[in-house]
């Protein structure tokens, strides 16, 4: 298991490449299984999670080329079905969350499929029922194996069906929408998820040839086709890690730029980073933050105190929610934060308590903040990240502290950052892997 090392109280300075976008690139990998033909895919992010779907095609026989950092080719007119019953397949799709989403195309385009239950992280119960129950209404039959804990899928004919889903998944969007592109007739799902990574993924599959009508909205209609094409795609850049950036310069009260963000995908982040008192400019495609002696939390309009709650996009995303919770313990004010998607994402709030930070845990979904100003730093300490996060958070928590601070199980941070060490060290921060 390993761990990272940091010296914290150092000023940062510097600009940042946001790196491409781990929740867009997992989908987008899995509709290659879509086509026999060649697709290009570029910004792909060299981390854990995304390293090991690249491998589970692999194993199902996808060629797989790397062009250039980032930068890659993949046909899949050779693939080996046979593979979803080898151990190694087993074992792998179990370690990540993403490979559930390669049961779509493999179901649209071959008739078959197979899903471990899930893995990855542990931040609370994660239903796959809206996935499942969408599949089914489009013919697909389940089969679930209880010695290997895997749902195997099948399906004679996929037929277009009007689907009303249970919750607004993204995962489970992006699965169904991947059946219904070469299912025989019309597809509606009401109450999809339409994030931009998912609209990401309409717009390649369209490319490819598919009909997909309501790019951006909860209704989306899919006109099914026979087949699909190749197509060249490039991966945004990922909104959570540029969120990350903005919560690392404030809490370190450092000056970055961070460079070619796709301002007008970042949807309410910029604002409700803005909410905590922290500057950030616009520039071209950029985003400037200066550097700040300290940031005040507002007040709702009556006086209240300030609520920041995640919700299905276009509200705020629930993957940023650990770091702003962090940035507002060095902020002037009261900040409640209210995560309702996941009711385990806030019990590393301990770890902050420990290095001083005043934080009442409500109950598992909430937790009020009351913030330092800088008149008192965190205090260094020996921690373990607990998910994806609730890593960084810890990590910019560390980069801001006194002292020397250990954080073990850092693999679960380098699942969604890419080289995140070297990065830091770029713009001065005293980190090390041990």
């Amino acid at each position: 298991m390993g761990s990272f090392q940091i010296e914290g109280g150092h000023k940062l300075d510097g600009v940042i490449i946001p790196q491409g976008a781990k929740n867009e690139a997992l989908q987008i990998l899995c509709a290659v299984l879509l086509t026999k033909e060649k697709i290009t895919i570029s910004n792909i992010p060299n981390i854990v999670d995304v390293n090991k779907l690249l491998n589970l095609l692999k194993g199902l026989g996808v060629k797989v080329n790397c062009l250039s950092k980032g930068k890659y080719e993949f046909k899949a007119d050779k693939v080996n079905m046979d593979f979803l019953n080898s151990s190694q397949y087993k074992n792998d799709a179990k370690q990540l969350r993403g490979s559930i989403m390669l049961v779509g195309p493999m179901l649209s385009r071959f008739g078959k499929g197979s899903i471990p239950r899930p893995g990855g992280d542990k931040i609370g119960r994660r239903r796959l029922d809206t996935h499942f129950e969408g599949l089914k209404l489009l013919g697909a039959n389940f089969n679930y194996n209880r010695e290997d804990y895997f749902y195997d899928v099948t399906a004679d004919k996929l037929s277009g069906v009007n689907l009303l889903l249970e919750e607004a998944s993204v995962t489970g969007t992006a699965k169904i929408l991947m059946a219904a592109v070469l299912a025989a007739g019309r597809t509606t799902i009401y109450n999809a998820a339409c994030e931009p990574y998912l609209q990401q993924l309409c717009k390649m599959l369209n490319r490819m040839g598919a009909k997909i009508s309501g790019l951006g909205s909860n209704l989306l209609t899919i006109e099914g086709v026979r087949k699909l094409g190749g197509t060249e795609h490039s991966i945004l850049p990922d909104m959570v890690e540029i969120g990350s950036w903005i919560g690392l310069a404030a809490m370190t009260q450092s000056e970055l730029t961070i460079k070619n963000v796709s301002w007008d995908d970042l949807g309410q982040i910029p604002n409700v980073f803005r909410k905590l008192g922290i500057d950030l400019e616009r520039k071209g495609d950029d985003i400037f933050i200066p550097a700040q002696q300290g940031y005040e939390i507002q007040n709702f309009i009556d006086g209240s105190i300030l609520t920041i709650a995640d919700a299905p996009w276009p509200g705020f995303t629930p993957d940023l929610l650990s770091i702003i919770l962090v940035v507002a313990t060095q902020a002037r004010g009261s900040v409640l934060i209210h995560q309702k998607m996941f009711e385990s994402r806030l019990f590393f709030v301990d770890k902050l308590i420990d290095m001083g930070a005043k934080i009442i845990l409500c109950d598992p979904h909430r937790a009020t903040v009351i913030g330092h100003d800088f008149k008192s730093k965190l205090k260094a300490t020996v921690m373990t990240s607990p998910d994806i996060r609730a890593g960084i958070s810890l990590l910019i928590a560390a980069l801001s502290a006194k002292g020397t601070s250990i954080i073990h199980n850092i693999e679960q941070i380098d699942r969604g950052y890419e080289e995140i060490d070297q990065r830091l060290r770029a713009i001065g921060a005293k980190i090390k892997r041990i």
